[in-house]
């Protein structure tokens, strides 16, 4: 094992007939907060499959809870999900993405990254976000074949059957980086919770999420107001869309947020909550900021084991006639409606902004810190 700089380790798995073939790196995860730089030989794409090379990837929120192993079933994996890729090598048959575009070697595509078999039950019932089988390949260890299961990583191993589009022209990378991750996922929220003209949405938290949250409700002409505490994120989430924010820095308890919020909706409170900080607290402040009647999507908290609690009277939610819904992944044709969305807003917001910095492969464990201290909206890495 060759040991490169920083406690990182290179190991090197190719078969003794594939020595002189080409190898790429991951990143991969080898304990809590523990990341190893793997080498291995690049995988020849079978039938329907391709072999992608990582242009960008970004540090999602629930890449940091992977990162200290509180998700029960990613441990011990290729770190990073939320990409965009140019495809290196096609496999037989696999001639258009899952829209029936043409696709060529050299095209950029996004991938939705967990898998949606259309067998199982819940894909039976037409709720292909709950696939059983979601985690198949992002579960798989990296030392499995083909190995390149993540997007920190030099390249990425698409299966068969698995959900990808090409992606337009005129979108930069930075861009369309979040698309197959936090835009289609807060584009599914959204339809779901019935965004419309109308109605006051609160964002709670403007990280990526959020500020795609923001962009939504403003394009379907929703009133938006944002809450959080960091400066620029404020800032950033006036320039998605956001009409009001109630600032934690300002507003420091609890009840003088809500007094905010009952002030900006004139006593009524929020139609609709979207919490996407993943923090407990954030959750419980979100049934008061609802109005009665009102409703709270909950977004992608994967928060697990001590700390993660929230103690709650249920009286609360029937007391106030509430609808609570949990949205985790998305159905598969949303990642191409995050394309089209964000062509026709682009010259609305500054999406290729929400990186502040970009790291490299043997620079993941800052990255990670970068976004679990709150300060950067989405922590870019490029291989």
């Amino acid at each position: 094992m060759l040991v490169l700089g920083w406690n990182v380790d290179e190991r090197i798995s190719v078969p003794d007939n594939s020595r002189n073939a080409a190898r790429g790196v991951v990143a991969a995860l080898a304990g809590p907060r523990s990341v190893e730089l793997q080498q291995y030989a690049l995988p020849e794409p079978g039938p329907g499959e391709a072999l992608l090379e990582v242009l960008r990837a970004n540090v999602c929120g629930s890449d940091v809870g992977i990162f200290h192993h509180r998700n029960p079933v990613l441990r011990d994996v290729v770190l990073g999900h939320e990409f965009v890729a140019r495809v290196s090598a096609l496999g037989d048959g696999l001639i258009q993405d899952s829209a029936g575009t043409p696709v060529s070697v050299g095209d950029r595509v996004v991938v939705v990254y967990f898998r949606v078999c259309g067998r199982c039950r819940p894909c039976g019932r037409g709720e292909f976000n709950m696939c059983v089988h979601w985690a198949d390949t992002m579960a798989a260890p990296p030392g499995r074949a083909p190995h390149f299961h993540g997007a920190f990583a030099t390249h990425y191993h698409l299966a068969a059957g698995r959900h990808f589009y090409v992606v337009p022209d005129v979108l930069t990378d930075a861009e369309v980086a979040g698309a197959n991750c936090g835009l289609a996922q807060m584009l599914f929220t959204s339809e779901r919770m019935g965004v419309r003209r109308g109605l006051t949405v609160v964002v709670q938290g403007c990280g990526g999420l959020g500020l795609y949250a923001c962009a939504i409700g403003a394009a379907s002409g929703a009133r938006v107001i944002a809450v959080d505490r960091d400066p620029r994120r404020i800032a950033a989430a006036v320039q998605f869309g956001a009409a009001e924010v109630v600032d934690l820095g300002v507003h420091t308890t609890a009840a003088d947020r809500e007094r905010r919020m009952l002030d900006l909706t004139d006593g009524d409170g929020a139609d609709l909550v979207v919490e996407v900080t993943g923090r407990p607290e954030a959750f419980g402040e979100a049934v008061s900021f609802a109005r009665t009647g009102g409703s709270i999507a909950s977004v992608g908290n994967l928060g697990v084991g001590p700390g993660s609690e929230l103690a709650i009277s249920p009286a609360t939610f029937t007391r106030k006639n509430l609808t609570v819904k949990g949205y985790l992944r998305y159905d598969p044709w949303y990642l191409r409606r995050a394309l089209d969305f964000l062509v026709d807003t682009r010259d609305l917001h500054p999406y290729g902004t929400m990186s502040d910095r970009v790291y490299a492969l043997d620079e993941i464990p800052a990255a990670v810190a970068r976004t679990e201290s709150g300060h950067a909206m989405r922590a870019a890495v490029v291989p």
